[in-house]
């Protein structure tokens, strides 16, 4: 995609700094980092979101991701990681390229867990959402 940010950094017309890359995948620091070793993890094909990625791709990215946080748990050795993306700009997605975020966790840091993301009131019980799964 010509207009797309990642892609432009896979193709090299963009400058990053590259954390772990393979055929497949590119992770870089993200130059707006909210922590010391903030990482993106892209698939290097383009790929809107995770509705559209094949599960060939699925596999490389996920393969990418841990080596990438191998990586990162050698490097920077933080004390944990929050890893996540964030699917559909509802959701926070900034760059319409499926991309992964690993925030790197120290202890004393003031961030929150995945159940922080949400400040809603959820009323709906599990049992009424599990029988949409039956």
């Amino acid at each position: 995609m010509s207009n797309c940010i990642f892609c432009k950094i896979v193709a090299g017309e963009i400058p990053c700094y590259k954390v772990y890359e393979d055929d497949n995948v590119l992770a870089f620091l993200d130059i707006q980092p909210c922590v010391k070793g903030h990482t993106v993890v892209i698939p290097k094909k383009h790929v809107d979101n995770v509705e559209a990625i094949e599960t060939v791709g699925w596999h490389n990215l996920t393969t990418g991701l841990k080596k990438t946080i191998d990586r990162i748990l050698a490097v920077i050795k933080p004390d944990g990681l929050n890893v996540g993306f964030n699917n559909n700009p509802v959701a926070g997605q900034a760059v319409p390229h499926l991309h992964w975020h690993i925030f790197p966790r120290y202890d004393g840091d003031g961030g929150g867990s995945m159940h922080s993301i949400i400040h809603s009131t959820n009323t709906t019980k599990v049992e009424e959402v599990y029988k949409l799964f039956i």
